[in-house]
């Protein structure tokens, strides 16, 4: 069965508020005709140029970030510490760059794949962070400015975190408004990438 993706009027809202609505939603990849799938436990908002640590704050532009301008429902891929792509889904209005960075999952199908991506065994390791989550589901630059609609990737509703579930914590990794508290995971799940 072929999970059917998010309309999209989930994403044209503001970062904050989709982040914590993806929590339990599924994040489905066909990329090189692999099918992988996974329940997102972990994601974190960067709310658009008045946030100082994302990468359109101050209302920059450039085109390693051009998909943060577009309408939401879109990828945002970017390369980070000369190695690694990361994931986010663009949100709000076409203009004004907000993103949700997708910082863990949880494997439920094609583990084949993301073992073989990932060149490890230890199933922990598949999808917890997000270069890791990248690389599982062969999510790269070509994928920037996708639209999260269909294949080869694409959000599906799942089953959504209910609220008392739902963790918020500052953001991690970051050196600018590191007292945000913007990340936000499913409450003592073992797929988040940092307790």
């Amino acid at each position: 069965m072929i999970p059917e993706p998010l309309p999209a009027g989930f994403y044209v809202r503001a970062a904050e508020a989709v982040a914590g609505d993806l929590l339990g939603r599924l994040l489905v990849s066909e990329v090189d005709g692999a099918r992988c799938v996974v329940r997102i436990v972990e994601v974190e908002a960067y709310t658009g140029p008045r946030d100082p640590a994302s990468h359109a704050a101050g209302w920059h532009r450039s085109p390693r970030n051009e998909a943060m301008y577009g309408a939401g429902g879109r990828a945002y891929v970017y390369f980070t510490y000369g190695m690694h792509w990361c994931f986010n889904v663009v949100t709000g209005r076409a203009g004004y760059p907000s993103a949700v960075l997708v910082r863990a999952g949880e494997p439920l199908e094609g583990l084949a794949h993301m073992r073989r991506r990932r060149g490890v065994a230890d199933d922990r390791l598949l999808v917890s962070g997000p270069a890791r989550l990248a690389e599982a589901l062969g999510i790269a630059r070509a994928l920037d400015g996708h639209p999260l609609d269909g294949p080869p990737l694409w959000l599906a509703a799942g089953r959504p975190v209910p609220g008392p579930r739902r963790r918020r914590t500052v953001r991690v990794g970051i050196s600018r408004a590191r007292e945000r508290r913007l990340r936000f995971l499913e409450r003592d799940n073992p797929w988040v990438s940092k307790p």
